[in-house]
């Protein structure tokens, strides 16, 4: 059983970067995708970004391509997503998720409790 917390979340300008983090306890961590979903007051929550346990394929959403970097580090069983040049509808809870590689919630079986992020404008 794989258990996440997020951390790194916080208040940065527009145009600003941060990165959030996924740390996992658990044996299964470098044998399941890994994904970041985030969801906004009033929204459903949506798909971010997902890396496989390999960390070999990747996928974005297209309001967040080019933007930001999924990445994991098995080893240290931990997950990243750097956040570039964020805009003020990035602000969400953001989520990461631990399960099969897919764009979709119903994919992953284990959720962190999510970090605040949130972008002045």
């Amino acid at each position: 059983q794989v258990q996440l917390v997020e951390s790194g979340g916080g208040l940065v300008q527009t145009g600003g970067s941060l990165r959030v983090s996924c740390a996992a306890s658990g044996r299964t961590f470098s044998r399941a995708a890994m994904g970041w979903f985030r969801q906004a007051p009033g929204k459903q929550r949506a798909f971010v970004a997902t890396i496989t346990w390999s960390g070999g394929i990747t996928s974005y959403s297209r309001s967040v391509a080019g933007r930001f970097t999924i990445s994991r580090d098995n080893a240290k069983k931990t997950g990243y997503l750097q956040m570039n040049n964020l805009k003020p509808e990035d602000t969400a809870v953001y989520y990461c998720a631990a399960g099969t590689y897919s764009t979709s919630a119903d994919g992953y079986d284990t959720w962190g409790q999510g970090t605040q992020v949130t972008v002045s404008s």
